[in-house]
C-alpha cells in the first residue's frame, strides 16, 4: 500500500490519487516559478513545496504537466522562454524530444461512439477500414490506428484482470459456504 504524506491519506494500488487543487496564491508562486524557469531541480521543488505547504512530488507533477501545456500552445511559436532558463539536467536534445511531441488528441462523445462501434465488430481493422473511420470521423488515419492499439492494450489488460476477480470472487464465495 502506497501512503501519502498527508495524514489519514492512504492510496491502495487500484485507486488514484485525488486531484490536487492549488488555491490562487499558490498558482501565481508556481506560474511565477514556471516563467523564471520551466525545469526546477530537486531543491528548487523542495523550496516551493515548504513555500505552498504540499509535496515535492505534486510540484513535480505540476511542472510536468504545465510543460506539456504550455508546449502544445505554443507550438507555432519559437520558444525562446524554454531556451534562456534551461535547467541543467536537462539536455538540449531532451527539451527538442518534448516539443516535438504532439499534443493529446481529444475525441468527441460522436467520434468515440463510431470508434468503440468499429472496434466491437472488429478490434484489428485493415487500413482501407481506418482510412474510411477516419475520413467520416473527421481525424487523422493515424490517429485511428494508435486509438485502436491503445484500445486493444487496453482491453486485453482488462481480460487479464478479469480471471483474478473471478477467482476471488469464488474464493470469498467458498469462505462464506464454509
Amino acid at each position: 500500500m502506497a501512503q501519502d504524506n498527508s495524514p489519514n491519506k492512504t492510496i491502495t494500488m487500484n485507486q488514484r490519487r485525488s486531484r490536487t487543487k492549488f488555491t490562487e496564491d499558490q498558482l501565481k508562486i508556481l506560474i511565477k516559478a514556471f516563467h523564471q524557469n520551466p525545469y526546477p531541480g530537486y531543491a528548487t521543488k523542495q523550496r516551493l513545496a515548504l513555500e505552498i505547504n504540499t509535496d515535492e512530488s505534486r510540484i513535480q507533477i505540476w511542472f510536468q504537466n504545465r510543460r506539456a501545456r504550455h508546449q502544445c500552445q505554443k507550438k507555432s511559436e519559437p520558444d525562446e522562454d524554454l531556451e534562456s532558463s534551461q535547467d541543467q539536467d536537462h539536455s538540449e536534445e531532451e527539451i527538442q524530444s518534448r516539443e516535438d511531441r504532439r499534443c493529446h488528441t481529444s475525441y468527441t462523445s460522436s467520434q468515440l461512439h463510431t470508434l468503440i462501434e468499429a472496434f466491437m465488430n472488429n478490434p484489428y481493422p485493415g487500413i482501407d477500414t481506418r482510412e474510411q473511420l477516419a475520413k467520416e470521423i473527421g481525424i487523422p488515419e493515424s490517429r485511428v490506428q494508435i486509438w485502436f492499439q491503445s484500445r486493444r492494450s487496453r482491453f486485453h489488460v482488462q481480460r487479464k484482470r478479469e480471471p483474478d476477480d473471478q477467482d476471488s470472487e469464488q474464493r470469498q464465495d467458498q469462505e462464506q459456504d464454509l
